[in-house]
């Protein structure tokens, strides 16, 4: 979580809705919490049949999802100043209604999937319960810092 690491972020929006609200700046601050070294990245903002299209193509399961990453060397031993290499896509039709399901805005539950999709690009995962539970402290800590509530407090009720 250092704003000391080389970061080349694109942001992309073929799906304008959150161009404004959810603009480069805050992303690229967002990501950079994240991060545990040097990265190459790219945050796109997608629509749900975009979003669907490519759950199915790559992970075989058709329907839109919140966040995808595609971390290009996950699994290598990477070198020092070696980046992390990755597309990490959010659907803003699932952002938005996950958003209002869970009562949070969509700014924080966008932090959320950016900072989740950024963690599983460097290869934090939520296989197992311990990997959940590591992983999800982790989010909660970054989350905080950036001064974000707690993504995984009960705020339906």
């Amino acid at each position: 979580m250092s704003a000391k690491n080389k970061l080349s972020l694109s942001v992309q929006y073929p799906d304008s809705r959150l161009a404004a609200s959810i603009a480069r700046p805050k992303v690229r601050r967002w990501v950079q919490a994240a991060l545990l070294g040097p990265a190459e990245l790219t945050v796109r903002f997608v629509d749900a049949e975009e979003g669907r299209v490519l759950n199915r193509d790559y992970r075989a399961k058709d329907y839109a999802t919140n966040v995808l990453t595609f971390a290009y060397n996950d699994g290598e031993q990477l070198a020092d100043d070696e980046p992390t290499r990755a597309d990490i896509i959010l659907c803003t039709d699932v952002l938005e209604r996950e958003a209002g399901e869970q009562r949070k805005s969509v700014e924080e539950h966008a932090a959320h999937l950016v900072v989740h999709g950024v963690l599983h690009a460097q290869g934090y995962d939520h296989e197992n319960d311990d990997e959940a539970a590591e992983m999800e402290q982790f989010e909660r800590d970054i989350l905080a810092a950036l001064g974000y509530p707690d993504p995984y407090a009960d705020t339906a009720g």
